[in-house]
């Protein structure tokens, strides 16, 4: 079963954003505009996971809307805010109502996704932060990568699209999926930058780590 994540947000932009990101991440994205509508849906789909969260709703306020979720909730459902409300005194409000999480408007797309990925590692148990596959490891608290046992030094954009593929391993990701991992929403995305950053990656770790099926996209390959 795919995992549910609920967006709540009264700009339909950012919805439309949030929901790509999240279905790029192969999770299932509900969506609402108002606290009375989250409450509903959160409701109707009681296997939703994690909620993105805007400050400020019509309805109400997203940190109220968040204490209440965790008073029914508990540590069952995991909360991040996201929000343009960025001072030191916002981020210790909302993390003291309860918030799992807190992002600041706006954000890299790659940052969200891993906000999220964070959050569901603890739900099951996955306390650490390495990311294996076949020789590749990624330490996505530190932001570092090892190949066959060495330390190897990416640029962040690499470390990005690295990330990307191993968050599916197996799974073949998309060109159009890989930029939006790669940039943020309003700059402007070369037109080779994937290539780019692949062939970056394959000469730095291995000719045959990422492999490319025309129609399909990249993948990761567990036995480079």
């Amino acid at each position: 079963m795919s995992t549910r994540v609920l967006c709540v947000d009264d700009d339909p932009a950012t919805q439309i954003v949030l929901s790509g990101i999240i279905e790029d991440a192969g999770w299932q994205p509900e969506l609402a505009l108002n606290a009375t509508v989250a409450r509903q849906t959160l409701e109707a789909h009681p296997d939703i996971q994690v909620v993105l969260l805007d400050w400020m709703l019509p309805d109400g306020s997203g940190v109220d809307l968040c204490r209440e979720l965790k008073a029914v909730s508990g540590a069952s459902l995991y909360v991040i805010l996201v929000t343009v409300r960025g001072a030191p005194e916002d981020v210790e409000t909302g993390l003291d109502a309860g918030a799992d999480d807190y992002l600041v408007k706006p954000f890299d797309l790659d940052e969200l996704s891993a906000r999220v990925r964070a959050v569901l590692r603890r739900r099951a148990g996955r306390n650490d932060a390495l990311v294996k596959v076949g020789a590749l490891e990624i330490d996505t608290a530190a932001r570092r990568v090892r190949f066959r046992g060495e330390e190897v030094s990416v640029s962040a954009r690499e470390y990005a699209l690295l990330e990307a593929l191993a968050d599916r391993p197996g799974a073949y990701l998309s060109r159009a999926q890989l930029e939006e991992r790669l940039y943020g929403w309003d700059e402007e995305i070369a037109s080779n930058a994937v290539e780019v950053h692949i062939h970056g990656l394959r000469r730095k770790l291995d000719p045959e780590l990422i492999r490319n099926v025309r129609g399909l996209g990249y993948t990761l390959a567990a036995d480079a």
